[in-house]
């Protein structure tokens, strides 16, 4: 994960760059900016997938980096850093994606919190261009890439390889040959990871209950629900949304 920090304050900029190095070291620290309008230009220019930003800053305020991001479509995430009597500021700064907030003074622990949730998190949201499975096999074949669209509108339902062969106009065994060339994996692992993906990103938005997820996905018996979500993601359900609050 490449991250830039945007801080006008010299020591509280090599401050936070310490933390996140202890925080792991998987992590790289790409740049730092004084101010707002060099963040933005340090984004264009080395594309970091995470901004720490504060929220006053000299020229562009943190708010108006983050619009200014928005507005040229950038996929960066945000994790806004704010003093006390800034805190209604950063709710407000909710509504523009961020992903989170962090209240100064800054602290290793919370640190800790907000980089396993950027790394959780990065782990199963998808950008606009990988949602759609087509293009993350843009060289399969195009029985495979309709078959991909298929499974897209239709993996809440019951769906089989035999069915989806012969909605395409093959044999099972010749679809079977070509989806697991081109995508490197059976058809029925394919979907069970794909509903599990599809499942966590449910769970994420929080729109509907955790015990009505695994319907909206395909499943129907919650125990094998249950066992295929930890074989997917190493942890169950419960301790998946409780790292995300």
């Amino acid at each position: 994960m490449r991250i830039l920090i945007a801080e006008d304050e010299k020591r509280a900029s090599r401050g936070l760059r310490n933390l996140i190095m202890m925080a792991s070291d998987k992590h790289e620290v790409v740049g730092e900016a004084a101010d707002g309008k060099e963040a933005f230009e340090l984004m264009k220019l080395l594309e970091p997938d995470v901004v720490f930003t504060d929220i006053k800053m000299p020229y562009m305020d943190g708010i108006s980096l983050i619009r200014a991001a928005r507005a040229q479509d950038m996929k960066t995430k945000f994790v806004i850093i704010s003093a006390y009597e800034e805190f209604e500021l950063a709710r407000q700064a909710i509504s523009l994606g961020v992903t989170d907030y962090l209240v100064k003074p800054l602290v290793p622990e919370d640190i800790e919190d907000i980089i396993h949730r950027l790394e959780e998190h990065s782990s199963v949201v998808w950008d606009k261009e990988n949602r759609d499975l087509k293009s993350r096999y843009p060289n399969a074949h195009p029985l495979i890439l309709k078959a991909m669209h298929i499974i897209e509108c239709s993996y809440a339902s019951k769906i089989s390889q035999k069915d989806l062969a012969a909605d395409l106009g093959v044999s099972a065994e010749y679809f079977s040959y070509l989806f697991s060339r081109d995508v490197g994996e059976n058809f029925s692992r394919f979907l069970r990871r794909y509903r599990i993906e599809k499942a966590q990103e449910l769970l994420l938005e929080g729109e509907i209950s955790k015990d009505e997820v695994l319907y909206s996905v395909g499943f129907s018996d919650p125990k094998y629900f249950n066992k295929c979500f930890k074989e997917e993601t190493g942890v169950n359900v419960t301790e998946f949304i409780k790292a995300r609050r």
